[in-house]
């Protein structure tokens, strides 16, 4: 393999091809094994067809040396997506979404002589705020057998969608702990007994289960059972009806309606937006993130000026609501994803290197951090030294807002618990955080006690 070339860790199970970047360049190998699959892809009208849609990434074939040469058919240049994220970052619409996307692009290839052989939900991004499948190989020529990625799809995709719906929305996390997809056995048992009276339920999750459980046990010979495409089409159909019907009860949860519920004067909050704007002309960035986003508010200052921006938010229905705003406005520049900061994402699967953890992914250009830090050093017990230091590791520009304790939402978090918290004072807060950083601006906001603050990293260029 070229020194240059370097095959990314997320990209070695599938024998089809693999993914490499050069000087900077994402590329991927295609297999000479999968040759007569992709050139069906292309040949059939199904790559134009789903390109046009919006549901597959775009590619060019270029003329550069593959990392594998004698295994190597062709080297693809796939479009490069601004922001890797994962199921178990996604809300309970993101996730139905990439669900009925993976079922249309599986309809669709029926149409054309072709099926997906992989349903997994890390092939799904999202760009310009609708789902995409970004593994260009994930296809194979139609063979009437049994649908060969029905298992992933249920455990990538109808499980967690079951267990948010019927159950919790806390329990999508568990994608993130099952990284080849939530089991059937533990997703039946953990759906409520009337699920089984559900035609649909019965036969996608309970039986499935029982037919994994049964066939676990025992030796079988595999043999080529012949499918009717009309009985494929119906499996699909199927699943597409059991999730068009998924819906999410929101709940009231502590942050979902934290903007109807805040302590800025409505001059003081128009305010803040106004010189976060400002902020944002000085630092010009093409990528933020938002942390502790909330709905969004003031994420939507910096994608609806093009700047491609992510929101995160630990609150689950805060992110719904989100994302269900991106979708009736056409968002095509913000991506809401569930995260919890005192937690994130960290790098999991094979060598604990096949899915990157948050710090991975930076740093971005521009971090917002507003009214956050005094619920990460207060509930959380996280030292002003270490958020600072965090917060140096993901951005190049950080907007932050300090929030004093004699502040009512300060006052709030204190009431049930010893105020332990004596270096938690605005003159701390800027000693520490002028170590990785130059603070820039100060600016108090009006009407109330709080201050927001422009810094760049010491560390970044």
């Amino acid at each position: 393999m070229p020194s240059e070339s370097r095959t990314l860790p997320s990209s070695f199970r599938d024998p089809s091809g693999f993914l490499f970047d050069r000087e900077g360049g994402l590329y991927r190998q295609v297999n000479r094994i999968y040759k007569d699959h992709y050139d069906q892809l292309l040949s059939s009208g199904l790559y134009k067809a789903l390109t046009e849609r919006g549901l597959l990434v775009r590619h060019d074939e270029v003329d550069i040396s593959p990392p594998d040469p004698q295994l190597a058919y062709k080297v693809i240049k796939p479009q490069l997506v601004s922001f890797i994220s994962y199921p178990y970052e996604w809300c309970f619409t993101q996730l139905k979404e990439a669900a009925l996307a993976m079922l249309k692009i599986q309809k669709t290839a029926f149409d054309f002589g072709m099926s997906l052989k992989d349903a997994s939900a890390f092939n799904i991004q999202f760009v310009d705020g609708r789902p995409l499948l970004v593994d260009t190989l994930s296809f194979e020529k139609l063979r009437m057998k049994p649908w060969v990625a029905y298992r992933q799809f249920c455990q990538h995709f109808l499980n967690p969608l079951l267990l948010v719906a019927y159950k919790d929305f806390q329990l999508n996390q568990l994608s993130r702990i099952f990284i080849d997809g939530i089991p059937m056995s533990l997703t039946s048992r953990l759906l409520p007994f009337r699920t089984r009276l559900r035609p649909s339920l019965a036969s996608h999750v309970h039986l499935h289960a029982l037919s994994q459980k049964y066939f676990s046990t025992r030796t079988v010979r595999v043999r080529e059972r012949q499918v009717r495409p009309v009985s494929l089409a119906g499996l699909v159909e199927s699943l597409e009806s059991l999730v068009r019907r998924l819906s999410l009860r929101l709940k009231k949860t502590e942050w979902a309606h934290y903007y109807q519920e805040t302590n800025y004067t409505p001059e003081g909050f128009e305010w803040k937006k106004k010189t976060v704007e400002e902020f944002l002309d000085v630092m010009k960035p093409e990528t933020v993130w938002d942390l502790g986003a909330n709905t969004g508010v003031f994420s939507r200052l910096a994608s609806r000026r093009g700047i491609k921006t992510v929101a995160f938010d630990v609150d689950f229905i805060a992110v719904e609501l989100n994302y269900r705003d991106c979708l009736d406005q056409n968002e095509r520049n913000l991506l809401p994803l569930v995260m919890d900061l005192t937690n994130p994402t960290p790098a999991i699967g094979w060598e604990n290197r096949e899915r990157k953890s948050l710090l991975e992914r930076g740093p971005v250009d521009a971090a917002l951090a507003l009214a956050l830090v005094h619920h990460l050093a207060i509930s959380n017990n996280l030292p002003l030294p270490k958020i600072a230091e965090f917060l140096s590791r993901i951005c190049r520009w950080l907007v932050i807002e300090f929030v004093p304790k004699t502040d009512s939402q300060v006052q709030r978090l204190l009431a049930t618990r010893e105020d332990i918290f004596e270096h938690y004072t605005r003159s701390d807060f800027e000693e520490q955080f002028s170590r990785p950083f130059l603070i820039v601006k100060v600016a108090p906001i009006k009407g109330t006690e709080r201050t927001l603050y422009l810094m760049k990293n010491y560390r970044c260029p």
